[in-house]
């Protein structure tokens, strides 16, 4: 796998699109795949993350870096991730940006157009999906997919542990307003997403969104673009500790897509 040059994508006062390099992509040697998870307040788990992770990707055939993206917390996340580095990084690179705009929407943009890697992506931090599944994505990615993304509602698909009742509810509920949007979609919101470079990249100077619409119009805008989506039905377990409120982010989640559908109507 040949990683691509060093530069990021921005749109210029014309709309055209143009090549800036990173600072972050500067300090960061080429890898195959990077890893971005998302992290606000978790440093009680996120050494556990980080060490599972590097155990299954120091297996693979393929060369990768691991880019924790520090949303804003006010724990030690960041020291953490950076001790664990410290103990696993010869195996598997780790880095820790810092993303102050809060959001998990901005914070996996941050670390998705902080790399150079030929295919990169996203998961949680609580592994509510198995590492397992990257060695199917990175076939599909290899084998010429645009995005590779996990599904819990795809055929086939399980729930090692259920969802309470009230993210059942409004997920289902989430499913039908967005099912109009992104054809053919069964999960828009699993957090596990992967992709190759430059469909990502084509697809990400088009979105504006930052919040809970960030993966619908993520999703959006690869479609728009013709690019080839592969949905993987996963065995999930909901996260004991999860950071989302049903009430008040589910109020948020339905307010950022109705929103985005006015705006791309």
């Amino acid at each position: 796998m040949v990683p691509l040059h060093a530069h990021s994508v921005h749109v210029g006062k014309r709309g055209r699109l143009q090549a800036r390099r990173h600072p972050d992509s500067l300090r960061r040697s080429h890898v195959d795949l990077e890893v971005i998870i998302p992290a606000y307040n978790e440093a009680g788990r996120i050494a556990s993350t980080l060490m599972q992770t590097v155990d299954f990707l120091a297996a693979q055939p393929w060369s990768s870096r691991i880019v924790v993206v520090d949303n804003g917390s006010v724990d030690e996340t960041a020291a953490v991730v950076r001790q664990i580095s410290r103990e696993k990084g010869d195996a598997v690179p780790i880095s820790v940006l810092g993303c102050s705009r809060r959001g998990k929407g901005a914070a996996v943009r941050r670390g998705l157009l902080s790399g150079t890697s030929r295919f990169t992506g996203f998961f949680d931090a609580d592994l509510a999906t198995p590492l397992a599944t990257l060695t199917e994505a990175m076939e599909h990615l290899a084998g010429g997919a645009s995005a590779v993304i996990a599904s819990r509602h795809a055929p086939g698909s399980t729930f090692v542990v259920p969802q309470h009742i009230g993210r059942r509810m409004g997920g289902t509920a989430f499913r039908a307003l967005t099912k109009s949007k992104v054809k053919g979609i069964q999960d828009t919101q699993c957090g596990f997403k992967f992709f190759e470079r430059d469909a990502l990249t084509a697809a990400m100077v088009q979105c504006r969104s930052t919040g809970f619409a960030f993966d619908v119009e993520l999703l959006l805008r690869l479609q728009d673009n013709d690019a080839s989506i592969v949905e993987l039905p996963v065995a999930w377990t909901d996260g004991a500790e999860s950071t989302f409120r049903p009430f008040q982010d589910g109020v948020a989640s339905f307010a950022s897509v109705i929103q985005l559908q006015k705006a791309t109507s």
